[in-house]
């Protein structure tokens, strides 16, 4: 799962030890209808893709919440987490039990500022009733066995701090420009730095050029993902992903106007009028805009098959993009989701930027694609049923992944084929999930289950393993050649696997710093590493932290 909002790790009514003398909470709480009017608004903006009022969500159900918590608690909850984990407060530590990671600090939220929060959630006075059939351990029993593998770090680079607190830097992807040894990484609040001997030069400044481009709330808004056009050295194009606010723009991409739209995503294309300049000069264009309707997976990757030749390969300089759900399941609207009428949300798209047979003229849906010219879903769709398609990547044999990171217990790497349905919003890993009921609720698979035409994980962990998968990228040398390297964002626990076999077995590999082996927790100091990797020219391997905004090359062998 993506980063927990305001409220993720509060107590459900069961958490709870009651007390022998009855106390009545919330009297403290302000009922003035600006109060509630400002945490409404709050609530929407941090908190509403994590959590609902009728049931669990991402996060649990917060209906009564303030009748059952004292509010100095909530106060100090919202401010520090981390602090509170850290005195082993036995409420703390029972979320953090049940969801399995730690939510982020929002020590920028000002006293008044929590106080229309409480006010707002206050408004909610009935205790939520405890679900049934909630089943999220214990669904695959074979454990992860560690490889006993361990390799060096060492530091690389350093982004500038883009914040007071953390996450200091919001890289997500570093990458080198094709066909040359130029190392670009973003900072999803700046924009795209170019790293010039370990040290990074900003060569996008994207926030200055696009000023309406919104990085909070946190998650994966700001500068999303880019790609360099495979020809980029001759013709200077390339690719970001932004988020605006809703209603900034008219949408191309869009849904039921039952359904506020929180943010929109914006596809654009860049032309360098000299590509080996330091820093960007030239023109752009909007490709795409979409509507989201939350801060939540949204347009998380874009890339170029780096495999495609030109003249051999059709894919060549075609862009593919994941683009998840946007947070319509959680908000009560799957059908968006599952993909009715021309849907292009929880998909894998592959268009052509050069082209102009898009829905707005603007790109080219390649006539190769699985539903070009069909009517049961868009021509730019190339796979679909993802929640959070998060990265996109080819194996050894030229065979397309993808890691999607589930909702409360199944995390995915999916090999993606063309025109295939990958499951949500009906399926979570190899399990049944109803998105009109529980999310907390999986069942096993139904007799006669070939018939809704799943193509299920080549690869699924559960949560006890990993909350928030993410690659990624298959090792050059080493103990580790030719094995994918994946992790989860928040612990920064290492995977690898080899998909280019079937039922491969996943493993766990560990680092050592300055010769002393650590996890990634103790290398950052801090409980949620926010892991990434990288690459460069030469296929080297790079581990990334969101929290210090560091990036550590992989070195050992």
């Amino acid at each position: 799962m993506n980063k927990l909002s305001i409220f993720c790790l509060f107590l459900l009514p069961f958490v709870f030890a009651c007390s022998p003398e009855k106390k009545e909470f919330g009297t403290d709480i302000s009922t003035e209808a600006s109060q509630i009017t400002k945490g409404k608004q709050l609530f929407e903006q941090h908190c509403s893709s994590c959590h609902r009022f009728d049931q669990d969500a991402i996060g649990p159900n917060l209906s009564g919440l303030t009748r059952q918590v004292e509010s100095s608690w909530i106060r100090a909850f919202i401010k520090n987490p981390g602090a509170v984990l850290a005195n082993k407060d036995p409420r703390a530590l029972a979320l953090l039990e049940k969801y399995q990671t730690e939510m982020p600090s929002y020590p920028q939220l000002q006293e008044g500022d929590l106080d229309a929060l409480l006010s707002y959630l206050h408004t909610f006075s009935t205790a939520p009733i405890p679900i049934s059939g909630d089943t999220t351990s214990n669904l695959i029993p074979e454990k992860v066995q560690d490889s006993g593998i361990r390799l060096d770090l060492e530091f690389f680079a350093q982004l500038p701090a883009s914040d007071s607190v953390a996450p200091l830097a919001k890289m997500t992807k570093m990458e080198p420009i094709p066909g040359t040894d130029r190392l670009m990484i973003n900072d999803q609040r700046v924009g795209l730095y170019e790293l010039v001997n370990q040290k990074p030069q900003l060569y996008l400044p994207l926030l200055k050029l696009r000023p309406k481009m919104v990085s909070k709330p946190g998650w994966a808004t700001g500068l999303g993902s880019f790609a360099f056009h495979p020809e980029f050295a001759k013709n200077g194009l390339f690719y970001t992903s932004h988020t605006e606010p809703g209603g900034t723009a008219n949408a191309d991409v869009g849904y039921t106007d039952s359904l506020k739209v929180f943010m929109q995503w914006v596809l654009t294309e860049w032309k360098a009028t000299d590509p080996q300049a330091s820093v960007f000069q030239g023109t752009s264009r909007e490709i795409l805009r979409v509507n989201n309707s939350s801060q939540a997976h949204g347009m998380q990757e874009l890339t170029f098959n780096p495999q495609a030749k030109k003249g051999v390969s059709a894919d060549y300089g075609l862009l593919y993009v994941g683009y998840g759900d946007g947070g319509t399941a959680e908000n009560g609207f799957p059908e968006i989701s599952n993909h009715g009428g021309k849907g292009m949300y929880s998909s894998i798209w592959r268009i052509d930027p050069l082209g102009k047979t898009g829905r707005n003229g603007q790109y080219g849906i390649p006539s190769t694609n699985p539903f070009f010219g069909k009517k049961e879903l868009a021509g730019e769709v190339y796979a679909y049923g993802f929640r959070n398609p998060n990265r996109i990547f080819w194996d050894e044999k030229g065979q397309l992944h993808a890691t999607d990171i589930g909702q409360h217990s199944i995390e995915e790497i999916n090999r993606i084929e063309p025109g295939k349905f990958y499951g949500w919003p009906i399926r979570e890993g190899t399990f049944v999930i109803n998105p009109y009921g529980s999310f907390r609720s999986l069942y096993p698979l139904p007799e006669g289950d070939a018939k809704f035409g799943v193509s299920y994980p080549k690869v699924q962990l559960e949560h006890d393993e990993t909350v928030a998968i993410i690659g990624g990228y298959t090792v050059a040398d080493g103990p580790l050649k030719g094995k994918f390297v994946f992790g989860d964002v928040p612990s920064g626990r290492l995977f690898f696997t080899d998909l280019t076999v079937d039922n491969s077995v996943v493993e766990t590999w560990g680092i050592r710093y300055q010769g002393k082996e650590m996890s990634l927790q103790e290398l950052v100091g801090q409980d949620r590493v926010d892991l990434k990797f990288g690459k460069d020219a030469a296929n080297r391997l790079y581990v990334m932290s969101k929290t210090n905004g560091v990036v550590f090359k992989v070195v050992g062998k």
